[in-house]
């Protein structure tokens, strides 16, 4: 079979995903990506294009008559490949309704059509109005995303409603993160059994090679006192909060740090408040480790992992070398990978003090620490890693290929 993926951009976890599917027997795996930097990724998300191991295509995007982005160049592509399957996300998937060329040339050449979502931001259809204009929902830059009620937001998030109807239902499938999806989506009149969960991942088989190696060298000092953020330096991820949180840790564990891994634009902010809060010999902001055996260091020389606001990946990559998670609301990710008590803590979204409780609690249990991390490697090894992924898409193509037209 010929699966074509469509993204907004190649983050550079995700080329496992797309070498691994492509190794599996009878699928042939092509991508196509922005030329440019893509208007639908986020700030500063590394991209690369080592190691790929599929066909990999970047084309030139344009705004929409529905003033959405989708790809020149399309049409051609498609008569060249002509795939059995296009997988994509919101907003290019609505090019298969919304434009008629790209719906004809679907219909034409007897092209299945799969939904790939992140459910977090998608609200059930009855709740729509009421998500939108009493949710307070932030971009990455942390400035507000509630639409304020009127005639013309309800006439907005009707029509938003309807097309959301509409492509979903038009989709021969869906994959996602979470069992959510299930009520999300079924909200909208999508059938229980177009809906495939794959869970999220890195090439976790990857990370567990390399903490074995590191393991093997003697690499595993674990520093009790030593606790690590991983993830892109925006507003959004609250380090911020993290720092606040290590300033009032300090008088009780002198010994403490925390390794801040990523880049972006806020790092200057945070440079400036752990200054402002005289603890700058605390906070070692290490910048973007994208090396996986760099980045397994970081980690097992770190005691917990705490992810103070939105993310998602990193936590599988710290439970893949064993270390109890510490997060808030997420993308989703976090719902089936994090268990309160069992290999870590959820605390209440943006609550400075609850933060400061859950990381008190295991700085002053070290057998909590050593157990949680092996309950979090469990579940990495037994329960949602690539193999879940690859196996949820196979699953999702198998379905749709052997269903009629």
């Amino acid at each position: 079979m010929k699966v074509l993926f469509i993204f907004n951009g190649l983050p550079h976890y995700y080329i496992g995903v797309l070498n691994k599917l492509s190794a599996e027997k009878n699928v042939e795996i092509s991508l196509v990506v922005p030329s440019q930097e893509g208007k639908n990724i986020g700030k500063g998300v590394y991209q690369s294009e080592e190691g790929i191991r599929f066909s990999f295509y970047k084309l030139d995007e344009y705004k929409t008559w529905y003033r959405r982005e989708f790809f020149k160049g399309y049409k051609k592509l498609i008569k060249k490949l002509r795939p059995d399957i296009v997988v994509t996300t919101w907003p290019y998937s609505l090019a298969f309704v919304l434009l008629p060329q790209i719906f004809l040339i679907t219909k034409l050449y007897k092209i299945k059509f799969i939904q790939k979502e992140i459910p977090f931001g998608v609200p059930k259809a009855e709740n729509a109005y009421n998500f939108y204009t009493t949710t307070t929902m932030y971009s990455e830059s942390m400035t507000t995303l509630k639409i304020s009620p009127s005639v013309f937001s309800r006439l907005k998030i009707f029509f938003l409603t309807l097309i959301r109807k509409i492509i979903y239902n038009y989709a021969d499938a869906h994959v996602n993160y979470t069992k959510d999806a299930f009520d999300i989506f079924g909200s909208y009149g999508v059938k229980a059994e177009k809906i495939f969960i794959i869970y999220n991942s890195p090439d976790t088989e990857k990370l567990l090679k390399i903490k074995t190696e590191l393991e093997k060298e003697g690499k595993n000092h674990l520093n009790y006192n030593r606790i690590i953020h991983i993830g892109r330096l925006v507003k959004w991820k609250r380090v911020d909060i993290l720092i606040k949180v290590i300033s009032r840790l300090k008088s009780d564990y002198p010994e403490i740090e925390l390794l801040v891994v990523g880049d972006g634009p806020e790092k200057e902010n945070l440079v400036k408040l752990s200054n402002e809060l005289n603890i700058h010999d605390k906070i070692n902001f290490v910048g973007g480790v994208y090396d996986e055996k760099q980045l397994g260091l970081h980690l097992l020389s770190s005691s917990i992992y705490v992810l103070a606001g939105m993310g998602g990946l990193s936590i599988n990559e710290a439970m893949s070398f064993g270390k109890p998670v510490i997060c808030s609301f997420c993308d989703g990710t976090e719902k089936e990978l994090v268990r309160s008590g069992f290999n870590g803590y959820i605390f209440e979204d943006g609550n400075e003090n609850d933060l400061y409780v859950k990381i008190k609690n295991l700085l002053d249990d070290k057998e909590a620490i050593i157990k949680m991390g092996e309950n979090s490697l469990h579940i990495i090894k037994n329960e949602i890693n690539i193999n879940t992924v690859i196996n949820g898409y196979l699953k999702a193509f198998n379905y749709i290929l052997k269903s009629p037209k």
